[in-house]
């Protein structure tokens, strides 16, 4: 590691009324790999805000290689050499992969944008990457992984001097993953200082020379990767230890009834011939890579995407689902893994977030009781420790974990008889994890029944009960929890279909 590149001091921040910033200090040094790390929030996000110019800070100081800075919008950070990605990408759907890759610095020939010379351009990049995506086609065609990886690409194609990464590995595969390793190593040893945010332990200790602690808003420490343990990181951060273990045998009792029942579901390349049921009181969890099918099987169950043939019994009974709302008259609720996209209503409140699905439920005479609505979203929320100053705080104001708890308090107020979580944890952090991971245990403890599909193994083997296991659009196997193994999934997860 090199000199200090970055030193920020007594950092203060506040947000009608709320301290989300309590003198936090952080300090970068040129060629290192730095983790800042802290529940859901913290403060991390706000700290990278100030940094790069989206907030004015309300007091202490930002150095940027050697002079004192104080940007007034992210334009000045990025000429000044600093590129973020941010945790929930901020790109548009109707453009070319190219032109979101270099917008604001488009190519010009003739006095017209170029778009064959940026689309070069960023096909260079991509190769470099290790990346097939093809320049000229639409973001909003892409997978949320494929559109993480652009907008990676976008940030080391420019000329940074300082690289803030805000779960850049949220969506990625493995391979994905370790390509952006060998990127970011590539950059440390050409000089490159990186403020790397994540919530995956195994990433922080394998990329990361130091760690930042936050806690709601202050400076916790910062320690050696090399120094410290998982279990002391996690204690940091929480103030105690989280302990998860693999499940070694299903709670699910061998005769609790099937509850819902799929027989060859197709839906394109991206599902082909699934069948499978989901018994009461289970966690059925859905492993596989990403592009795998899985959660093209759950969108065409909830009648998200169009199925092209398939049949769907509840509780022994065939049914036709022909759009989600039917869906959730039917009991059945979906948590998306994009819940920016597919989930949220950033300009309303978390009480009209939390209460749109059983808005029913409050209804007298034609008017909606605001009062009960805002009590039960109150209680609801607060079983899930959702960090919000009121019930009335606008839901683009809080951090990404505490949205995803929002949407899961949405469909706990339903009290659906079947849930179906879509990456349940992505973005959120180790103690928000154990409580979403206890909520889940309680519901089916309810008699509830989940199917949960995730990318990280270990919170596979942690909660479900039974496996199903996708390749390229098929089953490829299904194993009961007592004989899964990282490496067996990884088996049927890999196992591609013969010519």
């Amino acid at each position: 590691m090199g000199e200090t590149i970055l030193q920020m001091q007594g950092i203060q921040k506040f947000f009608s009324g709320v301290h989300a910033l309590k003198g936090v200090n952080f300090e970068l040094k040129a060629g290192e790999v730095h983790a800042l790390m802290g529940e859901n929030g913290a403060g991390k996000s706000t700290l990278i805000k100030v940094l790069c110019g989206i907030h004015k800070r309300d007091g202490g100081s930002v150095t940027l290689f050697g002079n004192e800075v104080n940007f007034d919008h992210i334009g000045q950070s990025q000429a000044a050499g600093v590129s973020v990605i941010h945790q929930e990408l901020n790109m548009m759907n109707d453009l070319t992969v190219a032109q979101n890759m270099f917008i604001g610095q488009e190519k010009m020939l003739g006095g017209l944008i170029d778009d064959k010379a940026m689309e070069r351009a960023a096909k260079e990049q991509f190769e470099k990457m290790g990346v097939d995506i093809d320049p000229a086609t639409k973001l909003g065609n892409l997978t949320v992984g494929k559109q993480q990886m652009v907008e990676i690409a976008k940030a080391v194609s420019r000329d940074c001097k300082l690289l803030v990464l805000d779960e850049p590995t949220a969506a990625l595969t493995l391979p994905e993953v370790e390509e952006l390793f060998k990127i970011m190593r590539d950059m440390k040893e050409k000089g490159i200082g990186m403020i790397y945010i994540s919530h995956r332990m195994d990433e922080i200790t394998r990329i990361s020379d130091r760690v930042t602690v936050m806690r709601d808003g202050e400076y916790v420490g910062t320690v050696n990767t090399a120094e410290v343990t998982r279990d002391d990181i996690v204690k940091m951060m929480v103030g105690r230890v989280i302990m998860g273990e693999q499940k070694t045998k299903s709670n699910c009792p061998a005769d609790a009834p099937v509850i819902l029942e799929v027989k060859h579901l197709n839906a394109g390349k991206e599902v082909r011939d699934v069948s499978f049921n989901l018994r009461k009181g289970e966690i059925l969890g859905f492993a596989g890579l990403m592009g795998a099918g899985r959660t093209e099987v759950v969108r065409a169950l909830y009648a998200a995407d169009p199925k092209q043939t398939g049949e769907i019994y509840l509780n022994g009974k065939k049914v036709k689902i022909k759009s989600p709302s039917q869906a959730v008259k039917k009991g059945i609720c979906y948590l998306s893994e994009d819940r920016k996209r597919f989930g949220l209503m950033l300009d309303k409140s978390v009480t009209d977030n939390s209460g749109i699905a059983s808005v029913d439920n409050f209804v007298t005479s034609g008017i909606i009781r605001d009062g009960k609505m805002r009590k039960v979203s109150e209680e609801t929320n607060a079983k899930l420790r959702t960090k919000t100053p009121s019930m009335e705080q606008l839901l683009k104001n809080l951090s990404g974990g505490n949205q995803q708890k929002v949407i899961i308090a949405r469909w706990l107020m339903k009290n659906s008889d079947i849930f179906i979580f879509d990456e349940p944890t992505r973005g959120i952090d180790v103690g928000a994890k154990s409580e979403i991971y206890r909520l889940m245990e309680d519901l089916v403890n309810q008699g509830k029944s989940i199917i949960m599909i995730s990318s990280e193994l270990p919170e596979v083997l942690r909660m479900s009960d039974r496996i199903i296991v996708m390749c390229e659009g098929r089953k490829t196997g299904e194993l009961d929890i007592a004989e899964a193994t990282q490496e067996n999934i990884m088996q049927l997860a890999t196992m591609r279909e013969e010519n």
